[in-house]
């Protein structure tokens, strides 16, 4: 006697022995709580059929064609489920050499994710790790091993290419630095990173000013970040479309397309603050005088918007995100927004026309296609007022007038790239209602920018949620009704917390709809 779930046949048999696979495996990790401690931190696909395996990346000329092929495909009703690896999966030994840590722990919950039907797991890709001594020397050995083991439990991967530091973000516990002769350079040039009007710079990730400026051991960042894919997909040419399908570009701090304009972890910024431009090293500023001077106001070039607050301001009294002469539906304002943003879009742009570049020849074989994504960050807080200030000052220009991700989600769509989006998990009526949040209205407006520009979406979530409200609201936001399924959900991170029975038992029901046949 058979039974039917989700367009798949399991004899009752089968399924009696999965179940008891699942609570020993549960049983398992329960009672080694203390060995899986490694995972107390928060950042990081089961034989389910697979998604991205079918799909091409597509050029732009290819867009229109493949409309029908996109909405078709949103039919499928499937959302495969990654989890992205924890924050500390790696660490130093006595050499100073990465290494994977605690892989009897790690091994033992891959299986149990695989039971419970998740099908792959997310991986980041550290720079810092892979050419973390000298120029040019790569060191794939550490990924060759990681690869082999989530590939040998029957687990798909989300490749997540990480071209910035988490050192701030996990306050030093198992973080990834930039390369170190990245850092050597950077302590004699500390214009390399971003700046802040005060001049304090990050080097969680190199600054777009240096994309076409040959610093970095005669290469510039550009070339830097070419040269680290095509070592990548050489490496890992035959796990591509098979077990590595999907991959993720970073374009800057936590691998999102922004600023670091509101950094958490040093000290300078925290929730609600609106955050401050970040366009003072000296090659942005460059470019800021020579815009100024094209645009015939060489005095604007000079510095930016001066009455834009500090870090941990509030939009109200400040002259810059307010309306007035000075703010920023001022000539200056539009000005000055127009290039912060744009030379952040032309930025995805370079880099996602050279990985589409490097993945083109895959489109030839049904059978390596893998998709490319880009992640955008989640900036919900101030979303209910006029000028959306800390979306401003992380780079995205979206105010109440103006649709700023349009621009943003075009350039993915020439590219071929699809649209890694946050927040699944949240609602408006959860958030700080002194603090205009809206999550919601954020989703909404990236769903509705991403159907008129044909781009797939993957989602993900902002916080760690494994209640049963917030579950399902990830489920309803990946199959709303009034824009496309989507692709996939990465969900952050693999930690202990998953595998406790309260939420275990919220977690595996959640994994096998999303995999099921709605």
């Amino acid at each position: 006697m058979a039974c039917k779930c989700g367009g798949y046949y399991y004899t009752l048999n089968a399924k009696a022995s999965f179940d008891r696979d699942l609570a020993k495996t549960r049983k398992f990790l329960l009672r080694n709580v203390s060995v899986i401690r490694m995972f107390t931190s928060g950042f990081f696909r089961s034989k389910w059929r697979s998604i991205a395996g079918k799909r091409r990346i597509l050029s732009m000329d290819a867009r229109e064609k493949s409309r029908s092929t996109i909405l078709e495909s949103s039919k499928d009703k499937r959302v495969p489920i990654f989890v992205m690896m924890p924050v500390d999966i790696f660490t130093l030994d006595a050499s100073g050499c990465p290494r994977i840590r605690k892989l009897k722990a790690l091994t033992v919950s891959l299986k149990a994710l695989k039971l419970a039907g998740v099908h792959g797991i997310g991986v980041e890709v550290w720079w810092g790790i892979v050419e973390r001594c000298s120029p040019f020397d790569y060191d794939w050995s550490l990924y060759e091993e990681l690869f082999k083991l989530i590939s040998d439990s029957g687990l798909k991967l989300h490749v997540a290419l990480s071209f910035h530091s988490n050192i701030h973000s996990t306050h030093g516990k198992g973080g990834v630095s930039l390369p170190l002769w990245i850092l050597e350079i950077g302590d004699v040039n500390k214009d390399i990173y971003y700046r802040d009007q005060q001049g304090f710079s990050n080097n969680d990730y190199l600054t777009l000013g240096v994309d076409h400026v040959p610093l970095l051991s005669g290469r510039t960042a550009l070339q830097c970040y070419e040269d680290f894919m095509l070592s990548f997909v050489n490496k890992f040419e035959s796990f591509i479309g098979t077990v590595i399908e999907e991959i993720s570009i970073g374009l800057g701090p936590s691998g999102e397309l922004r600023y670091p304009a509101h950094p958490f972890g040093d000290g300078r910024w925290k929730f609600p603050g609106i955050g401050e431009f970040q366009c003072y090293d000296k090659y942005m500023m460059e470019d800021l005088k020579m815009a100024a001077c094209r645009e015939g106001k060489p005095q604007w070039g000079d510095k930016g918007p001066q009455n834009a607050g500090c870090y941990n301001s509030l939009p109200s009294g400040v002259p810059f995100f307010e309306e007035g002469k000075e703010s920023f539906l001022s000539d200056y304002g539009r000005f000055f927004l127009e290039w912060y943003s744009g030379r952040l879009i032309c930025h995805a742009d370079a880099i996602l026309a050279k990985v589409a570049k490097i993945l083109k020849k895959y489109q030839e074989n049904e059978q390596t296609s893998v998709l490319l994504v880009a992640k955008i960050g989640g900036i919900y807080w101030w979303y209910q007022t006029l000028s959306h200030p800390a979306e401003l000052t992380a780079g995205y220009y979206n105010t109440a007038l103006r649709d700023g991700y349009d621009p943003v989600v075009s350039v993915l769509s020439r590219h071929g790239a699809a649209l890694h989006i946050p927040c699944l998990e949240m609602m408006d009526s959860e958030t700080p209602p002194t603090y205009l949040c809206s999550p919601e209205g954020l989703l909404k407006q990236m769903q509705s920018v991403s159907k008129k520009r044909i781009v797939n979406l993957i989602g993900r979530n902002t916080t760690e949620r494994l209640d049963k409200t917030g579950l399902w609201k990830i489920r309803s936001n990946c199959y709303n009704p009034q824009a496309e399924v989507v692709r996939s959900f990465t969900y952050f991170r693999m930690n202990d917390s998953i595998f406790r029975v309260e939420n275990w038992n919220n977690f595996v029901p959640f994994v096998r709809m999303m995999s099921t046949d709605l």
